[in-house]
């Protein structure tokens, strides 16, 4: 069937056609006016559009998209699980080449002092697997943009950056090989996370709200460096006076003995870095200069950043709203596309009946969803709820909700026992005190290794005996074996692995068993002087610390017991299941940062000659400098080394050692770079994570105090889960005129009235 045939077709209210519709003649319809020969063929083919416009619906995705049975057959398989799995790992592949492509991280360490040299790869080993991966992605794109069509193609900004991107770095990867991988620049290796970006839309929304945000953060960016420029200036004035003392003349030479350097005090004590020390010569000798400092970390520090704070959040949430509100338009949009087509099958029989979609065409279209089983089953249930009678708009709409809701699995039944005994013994041991407890007993647990760590803190391993805490250790593991014997027994096999916690404890204490066992089969039983020498891979004060670690580990079941706790633990949950976007950002971040800084500065670092490896004392170097802190393995001589690198700068502990030691090593220019990094990573990034957690924070804890409010009613087994859904209550649904209007204008699709 040819891409133009027409989808959407309705016929209201008889047979004929002068019913008030206005489809263009000769174009054939959809099932409820189809007869004759191609009736079957054209049924099918309109089930498949409901198929593909629900799939659209559940993911967020556009329509705009061809919808003959080739297309959709092609659609639906570039979408399949096993097509973005493999797109997702061609990603991750051409991303990991940076660790192997000379300079390859390939070392046991990046310290300058120690790293042996490192193996990099023959020309053409990375280079033909970056090939297979370009071509992957030059597949991808024309897959795209088959589906979307030539006049969609050439408005979508993504698609031509994704053409550009594939343009340079096939060019790049030929001059590569042309100058046998000898190139001093490869550009294409700063495109790379474009292939990440663009895979993912809600990344693509997040950049999208960040780019919207930039003109509000500008203005208190000017505003920190206009805060800056007139400390500098008042630094500079300050202790560069006519008469100095000792401690002015410190001041100066260390903090303000330029404008750059002045400048770049300032900015690190505005992240509180080198606080109290750059104030400490000048405030030793006149407590009148601590008003100084104390003004300008009040002004920038607690005031205009804590502001930049507020309205990267405030702006960011409401720019991410408006995407999002763009994101539920789409699934509504998709949604009312599948009732319309499913709605012309279902009135074509009786007329009388009016418009809507039957429930048993519905459930047929359901069973083609790609979804998971479990939202499928709840929805199929929606769906048979209504009986026999059409399904209106809102009805359907109404079915689809399903999708924004967890839901919670039921337990199997427990065990039926007849014994009178074994019955009350199956009520104690799934009651929830006996849970308690098992917490009050790791408790114990814990804090007979919290004594033992005081007690033998002083004691080198090898002279510890070990004796009273190895049989505490057997005591606990038989109790923990017990404990899970006992919940089988009481909730059966099944019933036990139903609930998550029984899981991890179950999983831990068959580990806390395997490695007691091991441990008593290797060094026997405990007994007074407990020292034997190490056997196997493993000595025994190994052994006994890695079971405490676990036991440590499993003092973590106590999370769901505590009600406020288990809210931040479930917040913090979400934020990993929804961090996806947010991460993807920063991952591209450091790629990018991690790139440039390598060809700016890898090899500048090298080690003074003698001096292969300075000890904090040496009096040749300056207190607090990188050489004296030994941060040699701080560097960008590999891709590795150069991720580690921009985390510790991101964290601004001791950031400006960084800034003084590649500041002497490259130049001056270098602190641009690492400013930008502490802009992009520290205040934007740093911020938005935090408007992240604060949205999904309180939204749990506004779901918990409507849940306690509503005494007596049974806790709903549904649970928002996603970043969509974080805003759903205060989304404006769209209206029925805005949707159909949409649908008369799609570019591969005709709506007949």
């Amino acid at each position: 069937m040819a891409e133009s045939d027409p989808l959407l077709s309705r016929d209201r209210g008889g047979s004929g056609s002068g019913s008030g519709r206005d489809c263009p003649a000769g174009l054939p319809a959809c099932r409820g006016v189809l007869v004759g020969p191609g009736a079957k063929a054209g049924w099918d083919l309109c089930f498949d559009q409901a198929v593909v416009f629900i799939e659209d619906a559940i993911q967020y995705r556009s329509i705009n998209h061809r919808m003959d049975a080739r297309s959709m057959w092609l659609y639906r398989c570039y979408y399949s699980d096993t097509c973005q799995w493999i797109l997702s790992f061609v990603i991750f592949l051409i991303l990991s080449l940076a660790f192997m492509e000379t300079p390859s991280s390939f070392t046991s360490t990046s310290d300058v002092r120690y790293r042996s040299a490192p193996w990099n790869p023959p020309c053409g080993l990375t280079e033909g697997v970056e090939m297979l991966c370009l071509l992957v992605f030059a597949a991808d794109l024309s897959v795209k943009s088959y589906l979307v069509g030539w006049a969609q193609f050439r408005k979508n900004l993504w698609l031509l950056g994704y053409l550009f991107v594939l343009i340079v770095s096939l060019t790049d990867w030929m001059v590569s090989l042309s100058l046998v991988c000898q190139e001093p620049l490869r550009i294409r290796r700063l495109f790379r996370p474009f292939f990440l970006l663009q895979n993912s839309s809600m990344m693509k929304k997040t950049l999208k709200c960040i780019r919207w945000s930039l003109p509000e953060m500008a203005s208190v960016v000017l505003l920190l460096a206009l805060h800056l420029c007139v400390f500098t200036m008042f630094g500079l004035l300050l202790f560069t006076g006519e008469k100095q003392d000792d401690a002015q003349d410190r001041e100066r030479l260390t903090y303000f003995r330029n404008l750059p350097e002045a400048l770049t005090s300032l900015l690190v004590l505005l992240t509180t870095a080198n606080n109290p020390d750059v104030m400490v010569p000048a405030y030793s000798k006149n407590r009148a200069y601590a008003i100084f400092f104390i003004i300008f970390t009040l002004i920038g520090s607690l005031f205009l950043m804590n502001l930049l704070t507020a309205i990267i959040y405030n702006q960011f949430r409401g720019y991410l709203m408006k995407s999002l509100q763009a994101s539920l338009f789409r699934k509504r949009l998709a949604t009312r596309a599948a009732y319309e087509v499913l709605s012309t099958t279902a009135e074509g029989e009786t007329h009388a009946q009016g418009v809507g979609v039957k429930p048993q065409d519905l459930l047929q279209v359901l069973q083609k969803v790609q979804v998971d089983s479990t939202y499928k089953q709840a929805i199929m249930e929606k769906v048979r709820s209504y009986g026999g009678s059409l399904l209106s708009a809102d009805e359907f709409q109404k079915v689809f909700n399903e999708l924004d809701k967890r839901v919670t699995k039921e337990h199997p039944p427990q065990p039926q026992y007849r014994s009178p005994f074994l019955q009350s013994a199956q009520f104690l041991f799934s009651h929830h005190y006996f849970d308690y407890l098992g917490n009050l007993i790791v408790l114990a647990n814990l804090v007979s290794i919290c004594v033992f760590l005081v007690i033998d803190a002083d004691v080198v391993p090898r002279n510890r005996d070990d004796f009273v805490l190895g049989i505490l250790n057997c005591v606990f593991v038989l109790y923990y074996l017990a404990e899970m014997l006992l919940k089988v027994f009481a909730l059966g096999l099944w019933g036990y692995l139903s609930y998550p916690s029984n899981m991890f404890d179950g999983l831990l204490t068959i580990i806390l068993l395997v490695l007691e066992t091991s441990t008593l089969a290797v060094y026997r039983f405990p007994h007074p002087g407990w020292k034997p020498d190490m056997r196997g891979l493993l000595s025994l004060w190994d052994m006994l610390r890695l079971v405490n670690m676990l036991i440590v580990f499993r003092f973590l079941r106590i999370v769901p017991s505590m009600k406020l706790m288990a809210v931040v633990a479930s917040t913090i949950l979400d934020l990993i299941k929804n961090m996806r976007a947010f991460g993807g950002i920063l991952v591209v971040v450091y790629y990018v940062f991690a790139i440039i800084g390598i060809n700016l500065f890898r090899g500048v670092i090298v080690v003074p000659p003698g001096n292969g490896s300075l000890a904090p004392d040496n009096s040749s170097v300056a207190c607090g400098s990188y050489e004296q802190l030994e941060y040699w393995a701080n560097n960008f001589d590999d891709f590795a080394a150069a991720l580690v690198t921009l985390w510790n700068v991101m964290v601004v502990n001791n950031w400006q050692v960084f800034l003084d030691a590649f500041r002497r090593y490259s130049g001056p220019w270098s602190k641009i770079y690492f400013v930008m990094w502490w802009l992009v990573s520290s205040v934007i990034w740093v911020n938005l994570f935090l408007a992240l957690i604060l949205e999904n924070f309180l939204h749990k804890w506004d779901r918990r105090s409507r849940l306690q409010s509503l005494s007596g009613e049974r806790e709903t087994t549904y649970e928002m889960s996603t970043v969509e859904l974080l805003f759903r209550d205060i989304l404006e649904e769209p209206t029925e005129e805005e949707l159909m209007e949409k649908l008369k204008r799609h570019p591969h699709v005709q709506l007949c009235r």
